[in-house]
């Protein structure tokens, strides 16, 4: 039977005392936090920190040796990465993993194999709900397409595309999975100031409008300052500070670890 706990929130994500090492090396050491609905949580911190692991650990790439993970109050730790997905937790990775042969369009499209309903047969004849169903996972995705400001760039093969649209479709390709948390692997490296804007005002569009809890690593502490609700710092595994954006800026053990004396000084 699943393992199951009381939950405030049908979306809400609990991390609770998990640990992660590969070998003698210890990635995570006794993380906790939450997400709450409706909610962008930043994980910031240096690199090699153990961010990524913390986002592998909660879609299912990783299983950490020690600890619970559990979204909506059921337990997920554990569970295979598409299993996850189906549940409504999707991410993007700090490493574009798309389809660079597809276009766009189609790229979108596969995200929404999760929830297709008709058989192989079915599909492979592509009349009455087949041919129903992809209509419908069609609309969706142009949507998206639309929501993103992709129409340009939507039959262009993906290989072909500027970075920062890459990016943007690996984002839309997450939200064709219909998430209620978005992980978000440093979405605006590599971007310029005009590119990160844009997915900054996704990321709050996607929160607002489409009632998605995002949790998010980045680097660029303007944009982590300006756009989260919470913060958590992690250094060498471990949490070392969580609060608002206010309370981290002036934390003296987060400006000894990461932000250093000249951002305190900015501020």
């Amino acid at each position: 039977m699943m393992e199951t706990r009381k939950s405030n929130g049908g979306s809400k994500l609990e991390i609770a005392n998990i640990y992660l090492s590969f070998g003698a090396i210890a990635a995570i050491s006794d993380m906790s936090f939450t997400v709450n609905p409706h909610e962008i949580l930043a994980i910031i911190g240096p690199n090699g920190a153990g961010k990524t692991c913390v986002v592998n650990s909660i879609s299912g790439f990783y299983h950490p040796q020690k600890g619970k993970i559990y979204f909506g109050g059921e337990l997920i730790s554990g569970l295979r990465p598409d299993l996850i997905a189906k549940r409504g937790i999707a991410r993007t990775f700090q490493n574009i993993e798309l389809y660079s042969g597809m276009t766009a369009l189609e790229n979108l499209m596969a995200a929404r194999h999760i929830h297709m309903k008709t058989g192989v047969g079915a599909g492979a004849i592509f009349f009455g709900p087949a041919h129903r169903e992809e209509i419908a996972h069609r609309r969706t995705v142009e949507e998206i397409i639309y929501f993103l400001e992709l129409e340009s760039v939507r039959d262009n093969i993906v290989g072909s595309l500027a970075y920062g649209q890459r990016k943007r479709v690996e984002l839309g390709r997450a939200l064709a999975l219909e998430p209620k948390i978005l992980l978000l692997d440093e979405p605006t490296a590599g971007m310029n100031l005009e590119e990160k804007e844009d997915i900054c005002r996704f990321i709050l569009d996607i929160k607002d409008l489409q009632n998605v809890s995002v949790v998010l690593i980045e680097h660029d502490m303007g944009i982590v300052m300006d756009i989260a609700d919470r913060i958590v710092v992690m250094d060498f595994g471990k949490k070392i500070a969580e609060g608002s954006p206010e309370e981290i800026k002036t934390n003296p053990t987060v400006i000894q670890a990461y932000l250093g004396v000249k951002y305190q000084d900015a501020n």
